[in-house]
């Protein structure tokens, strides 16, 4: 029996136009109703997370940051878990970014600093309704750090050879695409299987009764942490090779067929 359902949100229940359908919000409603605990588990920051959560009307926890923080979705809510990276490594990629002319977004206690005003920042920040900071790195004292953010939006090659530049040069710290065009470089703690197989703890809920479902290789970890793993039809290959089953797409209710299969109708 399924107790938790743990979903990526853009590209699995978000639609590429940054809209929930009415058959998810509905689906998701019915889950809850039944008890069942929905954790939203997500790369996006907190604050750009929980106003969805809001929107579906959830009161667990969010989980942000591919996992380096699980916080509650209110207003000076309680940090159950957080992974911030290392202070020293943080400053050598900034630096690298500067010395390649690589945007990069720093979020640090959920707030977000870009050096540069530039298009990657608006586009990112427009399709999110987020606001961020410009400002000198230089000037800020950089610790509590969330996460670094570098992205290419018109190269997803160049991405990838971030990705695996940084991979090697950083073997402890946890880097992955999070989409063809993001980089996202954290703690090695921040994951999305730690912070599902935390809360499992928290509840006391086993990995066969978690169902987990997303569509980027940031969410192989995510996989990794449920009984029942599921790939969007809009998948990555390599998300799809780690998945039980293999689902409709986001625009055509993927998640909404997936838990009607695996929960709702499930033996």
């Amino acid at each position: 029996m399924i107790k938790m359902v743990a979903t990526d949100i853009d590209g699995t229940i978000l639609k590429y136009d940054f809209e929930f359908s009415p058959a998810v919000k509905k689906c998701i409603k019915n889950l809850t109703n039944k008890g069942i605990k929905v954790v939203l588990v997500t790369g996006r920051m907190h604050n750009a997370a929980a106003c969805l959560a809001d929107e579906l009307g959830l009161k667990t926890p969010v989980v942000s940051y591919q996992g380096g923080l699980i916080k509650e979705n209110c207003e000076n809510g309680k940090i159950y878990y957080q992974k911030t990276l290392d202070e020293n490594k943080a400053k050598e990629i900034i630096n690298w970014a500067k010395q390649n002319n690589v945007h990069i977004n720093l979020y640090m206690d959920d707030v977000l600093y870009v050096e540069n005003d530039n298009e990657a920042i608006k586009k990112y920040t427009c399709e999110r309704f987020i606001k961020y900071r410009v400002c000198d790195f230089n000037s800020l004292e950089i610790k509590n750090v969330n996460k670094i953010l570098a992205i290419k939006y018109d190269d997803a090659e160049t991405v990838t050879l971030w990705r695996d530049y940084l991979s090697e040069k950083y073997p402890d710290l946890y880097i992955v695409k999070s989409t063809p065009y993001f980089c996202e470089i954290s703690d090695k703690g921040a994951r999305k299987s730690c912070a599902v197989e935390y809360l499992c703890k928290e509840w006391g809920i086993k990995k066969d009764e978690v169902f987990v479902i997303g569509d980027q290789d940031n969410d192989i970890e995510l996989l990794k942490s449920g009984g029942i793993k599921v790939a969007m039809g809009n998948a990555t290959e390599e998300l799809k090779s780690c998945a039980d089953y293999v689902t409709e797409t986001v625009e055509n209710d993927g998640f909404v067929k997936a838990v009607e299969k695996y929960v709702f109708n499930a033996k």
